[in-house]
């Protein structure tokens, strides 16, 4: 026995000369000095349940190229070695330590009354009602999470604006119908991951929700990072490369609506004056057609008083040639009124000509190809004024519904030019043909004596037969010229509406241009406006040229990294302890060195 402890003297005395020979040579020379290149700190903040602010303390790791004394800074209320046994010496925010090269680890528990440069906030929610966190442990019913973080400003910003958060929360498959809005939901063994991000500088609340039997929670943990992943630009060129294809394709867009307002401007006019033209040609046709009646009646009795001379000339009657003197006078008064019909047809004629032209080439300039249904989709999609589209394609519509109808009709609007020209050169030939009857009727009078009425009597017989036929070619013209002028009414009734038609569709276009214009002149710059927004947020978001510096201390140099793990405190279900445990005694120094052998 008296051995063992003999041995156990001489092992103490072995492990304490060394650390008293150690002690008297530093005492007896001054502490090199150490050089740090750089210093990294993991802040670590246990929260309560609710988000209130807890413990904190930091890990800091330096990064020792050269041994000797090294002084670091802090307002920590503790310190502790966590590389080797060596002692730190605090005073003040001054914490002064011997290190070996190398890593040098030390923790450094914060003030209680240190803030984070976040506020967390989480409220729990039981079947909508608000709960505290102490008494929603082991319920069951439809659970919902909100976590809300904003800056704290009594902190510097320098960590709100340039730190990423990521928001995690671990809970079991137990969970029914989960949703989170804008997370991320993944399957982590028995257990999901929810996951929410939120963007330096960005105040955001979260939401959780699901059903829940029994509530446990585990807690949320929040990991700050700085946000210094650049941001790649390459793409963005192809999408303002792109956007400016759109605004080039818009002005040329507003180019084509500009020219189609033109046209339809034209096709307007040329339905205005057409319409015009048509009325006078209505006009004229009602008015010859009221008179036919009054030429037939008047041929009619023409043709009766010649049978009646023919008749009484062929029974050897004695004549009185007195009313066939007057014959030539009617005939020439009857060829007459034909002549003037005849000169208001050819102005008619050249009235309706000049409109007609007009239409047809105004409507030949419409564009004859056609939009298919994608085509016209993919203009939507483009991202342009749905409004604006929407005259746009009414406007195609209707144009390309004037030009079909037209074609419809385009032979009844030709054929109307070279009806006017028969009708004109048949009222000529019958003014002519009365005329020259006229002249011959006088011409025989004028040589005829009572001796030569055998002779008149077989030029009246002619006359009376050839009139005969004359008089009902006449009756034929007449009722052509009724059902001409009873059918033209209806046309004149489409050449109307073409025309409030074609008004409308010079109005619409015309509005069209006016919102293809406005949207090229919003659209023009739109490649510079998004180039200019996409530096904006990549400046926004951007932060690889942020400098970390320390949490704890401004005095700190040489920071390359700071990081910050916040968790709140978990929720379980309370155990009741079926007896109390026993106070763990003590071991003293020498039943521990002891127990290492």
């Amino acid at each position: 026995m008296r051995k063992k402890h003999l041995l156990y003297a001489g092992l103490a005395l072995m492990l304490i000369f060394p650390t008293v020979v150690s002690y008297a040579g530093q005492t007896g020379a001054e502490t090199a000095k150490g050089k740090v290149t750089s210093k990294d700190e993991v802040v670590y903040a246990t929260l309560k349940a609710n988000g209130e602010p807890g413990s904190i303390y930091v890990v800091n790791t330096l990064d020792v190229a050269q041994a000797g004394e090294i002084l670091d800074y802090g307002p920590y209320r503790s310190v502790k070695n966590l590389t080797d046994v060596t002692e730190l010496e605090q005073e003040g925010q001054n914490v002064r330590f011997d290190a070996p090269e190398g890593k040098f680890y030390y923790q450094g528990n914060m003030e209680e009354n240190r803030e984070l440069p976040w506020e967390v906030t989480v409220s729990y929610f039981l079947d909508g009602r608000k709960v505290e966190p102490s008494e929603l442990a082991g319920e069951s019913g439809h659970v919902k999470i909100n976590i809300t973080t904003a800056e704290n400003n009594n902190v510097d910003s320098v960590f709100y604006d340039n730190y990423l958060l990521q928001v995690s929360m671990l809970v079991p498959n137990t969970y029914q119908n989960l949703e989170a809005t804008d997370g991320m939901i993944a399957n982590v063994g028995k257990n999901k991951q929810v996951t929410f991000t939120v963007m330096p500088g960005k105040e955001e609340e979260l939401t959780l929700e699901a059903d829940v039997t029994g509530f446990e929670f585990q807690g949320v943990e929040i990991a700050a990072i700085p946000s210094s992943l650049p941001i790649d630009t390459t793409g963005t060129e192809g999408m303002t490369e792109e956007m400016t294809v759109l605004s080039d394709a818009i002005g040329e867009l507003n180019n084509g609506v500009a020219d189609l307002q033109d046209g339809a401007s034209q096709l307007n006019q040329g339905a205005a004056s057409l319409s015009t033209g048509s009325e006078k040609y209505k006009n004229g046709m009602s008015e010859l057609s009221g008179s036919s009646s009054e030429i037939v009646s008047a041929s009619s009795s023409i043709r009766e008083a010649l049978r009646s001379i023919n008749q009484s000339l062929s029974e050897g009657a004695e004549t009185d040639l007195t009313s066939l003197t007057e014959l030539p006078a009617g005939l020439k008064g009857l060829a007459d009124g034909l002549t003037q019909t005849a000169s208001g047809l050819t102005t008619l004629q050249e009235n309706y000509s000049a409109a007609y032209n007009a239409l047809d080439g105004a409507i030949n300039e419409i564009p004859g190809h056609q939009l298919s249904e994608e085509e016209i989709n993919a203009l939507y999609e483009s991202g342009a004024d749905s409004e604006v589209l929407d005259k746009l394609v009414a406007s195609y519509t209707a144009s390309q519904k004037v030009k079909g109808t037209y074609g419809n009709v385009h032979e009844a609007f030709a054929a109307v030019e070279p009806s006017l020209n028969q009708v004109d050169e048949s009222v000529i030939g019958i003014s002519g043909t009365l005329s020259s009857i006229a002249e011959d009727i006088t011409n025989s009078l004028a040589a005829t004596d009572v001796s030569g009425l055998s002779e008149l009597q077989k030029g009246m017989e002619t006359l009376s037969s050839n009139y005969n036929q004359f008089h009902s070619g006449l009756v034929s013209y007449t009722d052509g010229v009724d059902q001409l002028a009873s059918s033209y009414l209806d046309l004149h009734s489409g050449l109307v509406g073409l025309t409030g038609g074609t008004r409308e569709l010079a109005e619409g276009v015309g509005e069209l241009q006016n919102g293809t214009d406005e949207l090229y002149q919003e659209t023009k710059d739109l490649p510079d406006q998004m180039e200019e927004e996409i530096n904006s947020m990549i400046q926004e978001y951007d932060k690889s040229d942020f400098e970390p510096v320390s949490f704890v201390s401004s005095k700190n140099e040489k920071v390359s990294s700071v990081q910050f793990v916040i968790k709140t405190e978990s929720i379980k279900i309370e155990e009741k302890a079926t007896k109390e445990a026993e106070p763990e005694k003590k071991k003293g120094f020498w039943e521990l060195f002891k127990a290492l052998f």
